[in-house]
């Protein structure tokens, strides 16, 4: 299985209310017709926006070719296909592909990711009709799982992880968790409102929460591994062990702690 699939699918199960939320709040001056979710991944926001906008229809675009495979499933088995059109692209290339002329663009979590976003949020403005909405969505850095005294042996294990991960996010991916209201103001855009949504979820209120904490950090260890003491990886290890005493699949005290921030920027 594709783990960040699988990352991506938990990340909307467990955040379904607050992207719901968001959605909601949105400060349209119509229901959207057409939408395009950009970076869609799996579908998380695709079918968030196709509950909210029962008469709207979605072109959902995304580099992975796995991704939009799972998000046509998905979308066959929810019996909403007919209203979603799958568009697999590269955003970083110069030309992007036709995306008709959308009331409302949604990016979430997918900007960062981008090379050139100066060059990327002109190109959204000018594909946007006049007076369309863009709804940039940006979480502030991995979601936190642990309280500061776990585990036991090796306490604040998960901010010591998190540091040494946000390390090699800003040279990898410099963009990650800025602030995109000056970027959106000179690709021409108006920008109606800002909002940041604290998260702090209480892990008993859903089984998928101790997954998603396992998968996050499964992929955090993929790529700083050799930036732990060997202690720390050891204790990370012991809590990624989901057949081990200490896994976090056995732990009472998860919750899930983040802050996404939205920008919603108008087209005149």
């Amino acid at each position: 299985m594709d783990g960040q699939a699988e990352i991506l699918d938990l990340d909307a199960e467990v955040l379904a209310e607050h992207t719901a939320s968001i959605t909601a709040w949105l400060p349209l001056r119509t229901d959207p017709r057409h939408i395009v979710d950009l970076g869609c991944g799996t579908g998380a926001g695709t079918f968030a926006l196709l509950d909210r906008f029962p008469d709207a229809h979605v072109t959902a675009v995304d580099a992975s070719v796995e991704h939009l495979q799972r998000l046509r499933t998905k979308a066959c088995t929810l019996g909403v296909q007919e209203r979603i059109r799958t568009v697999q692209a590269d955003l970083d290339e110069a030309a992007w592909p036709d995306l008709g002329s959308p009331d409302l663009v949604w990016a979430s979590a997918s900007m960062h990711h981008m090379a050139h976003p100066d060059r990327a949020l002109r190109t959204v403005h000018d594909t946007l009709a006049p007076g369309g909405l863009f709804a940039l969505v940006e979480l502030a850095g991995h979601p936190r799982f642990l309280p500061e005294t776990a585990p036991e042996d090796r306490p604040g294990l998960e901010e010591r992880v998190h540091a040494a991960a946000d390390r090699r996010q800003a040279e990898h991916l410099p963009h990650r968790g800025a602030d995109w209201g000056p970027m959106l103001t000179a690709a021409g855009f108006t920008i109606e409102s800002e909002r940041t949504i604290a998260v702090d979820l209480d892990g008993t209120r859903s089984e998928a929460i101790g997954r998603y904490a396992t998968g996050v950090l499964q992929r955090i260890r993929s790529v700083i591994a050799d930036r732990l003491s060997p202690e720390d990886r050891t204790a990370l290890d012991q809590l990624l062990d989901i057949g081990g005493p200490h896994s976090i699949l056995r732990r009472d005290d998860l919750t899930v702690r983040t802050e996404r921030t939205v920008w919603a920027a108008r087209r005149n």
